[in-house]
């Protein structure tokens, strides 16, 4: 059931953004020379490699500095910035759910060396599961990654602050996974873009919340969310 969702979703996604998708594009073409997509090498389900498809937001070859955008990226163009803030550069990726590699709601896939060097233990349950398109951690990213990445040293500072939540809070949730909560997701994306894009505060689940403590015990503290 949950493939079938997917798919239809996707489907309907593509087509009802496909002025969003043209507009975007030619957008692209005029604020930087390059290719309109970026194909980003992520772990899928059981650590597989694959290409998740993302509109370009940066200037070409600027990539190969880091893996992780600080907040004051310089690498980011300025329409890339409203893609971004936005989540607008993240509708393509309704394409790698129509191939199977992807799901509307899972954990955020990662860069491979991250998963390679920074992964420990539990974190590595999390890739028991199709990677999403949205879920816990990458609403708790949107909102407070900016707050918790230093543009000094973004990839030190996410592997530090941001990922351990981030799985924590993916972990947690697959133990209650389900149609409803990943509905209930769904609709927590769209408000959590615009609570960040009119300064307004939104809370995750409470379980998914006390969820995380299993994994992460000093998440509450350091966890905006509260």
């Amino acid at each position: 059931m949950k493939r079938a969702v997917d798919v239809i979703v996707s489907l309907v996604a593509l087509a009802v953004t496909s002025p969003i998708l043209l507009l975007s594009g030619l957008g692209i073409k005029i604020a930087s020379p390059g290719p309109v997509f970026y194909k980003a090498r992520r772990a899928g389900k059981h650590g597989r490699v694959f290409s998740m498809l993302k509109f370009r937001t940066m200037h070409v070859g600027s990539d190969k500095a880091s893996a992780i955008t600080a907040p004051s990226d310089q690498r980011v163009f300025r329409f890339g910035v409203w893609l971004r803030r936005l989540k607008i550069d993240e509708i393509p990726q309704f394409w790698n759910i129509l191939t199977g590699e992807m799901s509307l709601v899972g954990p955020r896939p990662e860069d491979p060396k991250i998963v390679q060097c920074e992964y420990k233990d539990w974190m590595y349950e999390t890739l028991l599961v199709s990677p999403g398109v949205t879920g816990p951690g990458s609403v708790y990213g949107y909102i407070f990654g900016d707050a918790l990445l230093e543009d000094a040293d973004p990839e030190g500072s996410y592997t530090r602050n941001l990922l351990p939540p981030k799985l924590a809070l993916e972990r947690a949730y697959m133990e209650r996974a389900g149609f409803m909560s990943d509905l209930g997701y769904l609709l927590l994306t769209v408000r959590a873009i615009f609570a960040h894009i009119f300064r307004r505060d939104i809370v995750l689940p409470k379980q998914d919340i006390e969820g995380a403590g299993k994994w992460v015990p000093d998440l509450r503290p350091r966890n905006p969310l509260r």
